[in-house]
């Protein structure tokens, strides 16, 4: 039997390649278990400076696998959706970016998997959906990251119709930050991956988790949140070191302190 996951290391980056393709890359309780290790490991070893997550075939994620959703206990149900909010936090705390590269459709988990990550590059034949709405299961935990990518009545719009939206409309909405030719689609999300990777690790690691710590703080508490953010940040080896290089106009060199 194939992998769930497929992982590729290159150049600082892992690409993470969900391989289901027959059943469009669902977000099986085995697929989400193994995504979730990955991540962690990735997290906490911190060897790898970036990922990228992709779905092999004609879709990224169609979500959940809903021949595992029928006929089961509430505690079963539970458990599922526990394993996708712990997929969805994992992937905003780890301290890399995670990228979404999405190719064809991501529906339902899927589309909350594209919401949730730090960045997202379109294909040009992508569509996006939280379609739970005509099946009669609401898609209430894709709402939460959703609702915090796009504008209130879009996310409205989106979950109340079910209705499948294209890539350049994700992209108008802030779904996605943009969209590409489907052969440039690879090369363009290793070239976003590759740029911020050239910035310090403890830099990018530093940044990402203030962004999710201030962005739902009224903006006194996010101003005093971030200015010891920044102040301890400044404190660090890789700013002076910044510093140090713009000024004497050189390439720096981080050492991750």
């Amino acid at each position: 039997m194939e992998a769930n996951l497929l992982i590729e290391s290159s150049d600082g980056l892992v690409t993470l390649t969900m391989n289901r393709p027959e059943k469009r890359n669902p977000l099986s309780s085995e697929t989400m278990k193994e995504l979730i290790a990955t991540l962690r490991e990735i997290g906490a070893t911190r060897q790898a400076r970036g990922v990228i997550l992709a779905g092999r075939g004609p879709a990224f994620s169609a979500g959940h696998d809903l021949a595992e959703l029928r006929g089961r206990e509430l505690s079963f149900y539970r458990e599922v959706f526990e394993l996708c909010t712990d997929l969805m936090t994992t992937i905003q705390r780890i301290p890399q970016p995670v990228i979404a590269s999405v190719g064809g459709v991501a529906t339902a988990a899927g589309c909350q998997l594209v919401a949730t990550c730090d960045l997202a590059i379109a294909a040009e034949s992508a569509r996006f959906a939280t379609p739970g709405v005509k099946i009669g299961l609401f898609c209430s935990t894709p709402m939460v990251a959703l609702s915090r990518a796009v504008s209130r009545k879009h996310a409205m719009e989106m979950l109340l119709s079910g209705r499948m939206i294209d890539a350049h409309t994700a992209e108008k909405w802030g779904l996605v930050n943009r969209v590409v030719p489907d052969a440039e689609l690879v090369s363009e999300t290793r070239r976003l991956a590759l740029e911020i990777a050239d910035a310090s690790p403890l830099t990018v690691a530093l940044g990402k988790q203030a962004f999710y710590a201030q962005i739902d703080l009224d903006q006194a508490r996010a101003y005093d949140y971030t200015k010891e953010v920044m102040s301890m940040n400044a404190m660090a080896a890789d700013a002076q070191e910044g510093i140090g290089a713009f000024l004497d106009k050189r390439q720096p060199a981080w050492c991750g302190r």
